[in-house]
């Protein structure tokens, strides 16, 4: 595409008003351009990009939740209990009210600069370097993400090997998904995913009576026959639990310390507490998604992207209280870090529970690898255009590449909880801070102004999370313990 010099006066207009006509908006955008109107030989041009966002409003809903969507959710619980109810819900509700701004700065940051990829907003703000550091954190914070949904494939084996498993799911439903042109066409994938992690919240909120004891008593099977619902489990449950424990002490060789696990703490502190702001933070991480589902967005516009977001944030945040609440309430604090490991396997719902999940999360892959895709087409070949060979074999390299991770890596939870630490609080905190105090300009909001004193709390907050995480995680790991956690 020619480059072309913008007229006077044409500097402030609004990318969200510009109208796009065809696609491959970030595989054709070269160095330096703008998504802006401009005239030339008397011909109205677009420069950046010619793409026509086609996805409707609530598929790129469907997209932007099974981004945020992950196994992170299977965790929650076990969050929970290292924090107390209290302490939990405020964590999710300020991880979920600074994701949603996060994503307001990342939206206005490329409304300023009619620029609409992550990459490509870290090398308007730092150069080159910033462009490249993008590019890394987003390519292994993906990573990771994909490994912990193959990993959850893996262990959840039932007639086939959990590798051979691995390896026939990523060639047979991850690959061609992963090899669609656009984004929003996994819109209709990610709908269904969603609504299979909605059929695994139902069944555990009306499995949470089930199995709060071992013993298949009388009294347990009578309480199958109804839903214990919130205040039940708080005034009742624990205490007819209690009594069975007592009663079965000498067939469960349990003790005092049995009984006091049986109780809902509301405020708990423990030395895996440490690890649930990252816990949180990491099952709210979707930012790389949101420029490329912006871009595909149809009548894309700041205000109607924000909805999108704040509308699967939301969704996502009922999702994942409602899991960890019902999580936590049938386990107490026995419960693990892998929730579905603590529920009968022979059960048959549990069966179809889990296989819901599996499907879920296998088709969350997909959703996760076009970040990556993009991420390493703008740091390899940014002025080259769309090419089907290339966009293939990225694709198959990058899921070759994760599945012997998987595969070869028997127990990879510290590196994950590591990326959770540092690559979370990047792209939640530091990054979309970083891009906008540096891409807005001063003569719009001088540094000294309140929404830059703001942004700049918010970049020192996340330097905090991010230290103070990887702090704890280090101590842990000289005790010989591994956190907890995923996306």
């Amino acid at each position: 595409m020619e480059r072309l010099k913008i007229p006077n006066g044409h500097h402030d207009q609004s990318p969200d008003k510009i109208p796009d006509n065809g696609f491959d908006a970030l595989e054709n955008m070269a160095e330096g351009e703008k998504f802006l109107f401009n005239k030339s030989n008397g011909k109205t041009e677009t420069q950046f990009t010619d793409f026509e966002g086609k996805t409707s409003f609530g598929m790129s809903i469907f997209n932007l939740s099974n981004a945020i969507m992950g196994s992170g959710i299977l965790g929650l619980a076990f969050a929970m209990a290292n924090t107390g109810i209290i302490i939990f819900v405020f964590l999710l509700i300020c991880i979920a009210l600074l994701s949603a701004y996060s994503i307001h700065l990342l939206l206005k940051s490329a409304g300023v600069v009619g620029i609409r990829a992550y990459e490509q907003l870290g090398n308007r703000a730092f150069g080159p370097p910033g462009k490249i550091l993008a590019g890394c954190i987003i390519t292994i914070h993906n990573i990771g993400a994909m490994s912990t949904y193959l990993f959850i494939v893996k262990i959840d084996d039932w007639f086939v090997d959990g590798r051979y498993l691995i390896i026939i799911v990523s060639l047979a439903i991850i690959l061609p998904l992963a090899l669609m042109k656009r984004l929003g066409y996994l819109g209709y994938t990610s709908g269904f995913s969603l609504s299979c992690m909605v059929f695994f919240l139902i069944s555990v909120c009306q499995t949470t009576h089930k199995c709060i004891n071992p013993i298949n008593t009388q009294a347990q099977m009578n309480k199958q026959h109804f839903v214990v619902v919130i205040y039940k489990k708080f005034v009742t449950e624990c205490t007819e639990a209690q009594t069975v424990l007592s009663y079965n002490q000498t067939l469960l060789n349990e003790n005092s310390s049995t009984i006091a696990a049986c109780e809902a703490k509301i405020v708990t502190i423990n030395p895996e507490t440490a690890f649930t702001i990252p816990i949180i933070a990491f099952a709210f991480v979707c930012h790389p998604e949101v420029l490329p589902i912006y871009t595909e967005l149809k009548n894309p516009t700041k205000k109607r992207m924000q909805n999108v977001a704040n509308i699967s944030i939301l969704a996502m945040f009922v999702m994942y209280l409602l899991t960890a609440i019902f999580g936590y309430l049938t386990f107490y604090g026995k419960v693990q870090s892998e929730l579905l490991n603590m529920y009968e396997k022979n059960d048959i719902l549990m069966l179809c529970v889990r296989l819901a999940v599996l499907v879920a999360v296998t088709l969350t892959v997909p959703v996760v690898l076009f970040p990556i895709r993009r991420a390493i087409q703008q740091l390899l070949f940014p002025d080259q255009p769309f090419n089907w060979p290339r966009h293939i074999s990225i694709a198959v390299c990058l899921l070759f590449a994760v599945n012997l991770l998987v595969i070869f890596v028997p127990n990879i939870r510290d590196i994950f909880g590591f990326i959770g630490a540092t690559s979370a609080p990047s792209l939640i905190f530091i990054l979309p801070g970083l891009f906008y105090i540096y891409i807005v300009p001063e003569e719009t909001e001088p540094l000294k102004s309140r929404p830059k004193i703001l942004v700049i709390a918010f970049v020192v907050l996340g330097f905090i999370f991010m230290f103070m995480s990887i702090t704890f995680i280090i101590i842990e790991w000289t005790k010989g313990k591994t956190p907890a956690g995923g996306h």
